[in-house]
């Protein structure tokens, strides 16, 4: 028997990669994944074997890689950023448990939000939440309802997918949201392309972020009732007392 391993391979750049997630596609004998992100760990293990497929294929590349391991493969199944956040840990567990194999192990990678907070700064440096305003597997009035409480319980916000071609006004639909609960000044900003060439950051108002441009590719923050601007940062205080 196989092992499979559920590998997060953070923002995209080499370097943001932890050592162990590198470990451990080092030695496997097969690399899994989303054409985007096998193109991506290609650049730097050009001489690993591959198997990719596009978007939307997520269960048939999680059974692919328990038959790979029924083979006697070891299998590492990549996703962007880390493999529980948004990624690819849930649907090979259960996917994994539906076809009675049971050796996996998850490899923790560097997510968006906490390399984008980095380039901005320190937003959520207190306590925060992540809601991924993609509607392809959540209704939206779910994510409506989880966007109207985390701005009534005053958290940070980190949000992800906040627009695609079908959902263009998805960000602005969120910040109307969010001014029923929050003012219109609070600090925001959002990165794009994090961790790869043209990087862009940017640190706004609440009212003004309604009217930015962004993609899938950019990473929203929204700070709450305490965020403040510091030398061009956006910084959310832990709450020391600094004299």
């Amino acid at each position: 028997m196989g092992k499979i391993y559920v590998v997060g391979i953070g923002p995209g750049d080499e370097m943001f990669m932890t050592g162990l997630a590198r470990q451990v596609l080092d030695k496997c004998d097969i690399i899994v994944g989303y054409k985007a992100y096998t193109d991506i760990v290609r650049e730097y293990l050009p001489d690993k074997e591959y198997m990719e497929s596009a978007m939307k294929q997520e269960i048939d590349r999680c059974r692919a890689c328990v038959d790979l391991a029924n083979d006697g493969k070891s299998v590492a199944l990549i996703c962007s950023g880390d493999a529980g956040i948004y990624g690819m840990a849930s649907p090979l567990l259960e996917t994994a448990q539906k076809m009675g194999f049971d050796d996996v192990e998850i490899i923790p990678g560097i997510t968006a939000a906490s390399s984008g907070a980095a380039v901005l700064g320190a937003p959520i440096n207190h306590d925060f939440c992540v809601i991924s305003l993609s509607d392809l597997l959540t209704p939206w009035e779910l994510i409506e309802k989880r966007l109207r409480y985390a701005a009534k319980g005053d958290f940070s916000i980190v949000l992800y997918n906040p627009s695609s071609h079908k959902r263009a006004d998805y960000l602005k639909k969120t910040c109307d949201i969010m001014l029923t609960e929050i003012s219109p000044e609070t600090v925001c900003g959002y990165v794009k392309n994090i961790g790869r060439e043209g990087t862009e950051m940017n640190v706004c108002t609440l009212k003004e972020l309604a009217d930015k441009q962004v993609d899938m590719f950019t990473t929203v923050f929204i700070g709450n009732s305490n965020t403040k601007i510091i030398n061009g940062k956006m910084v959310t205080p832990r709450g020391y007392e600094n004299k």
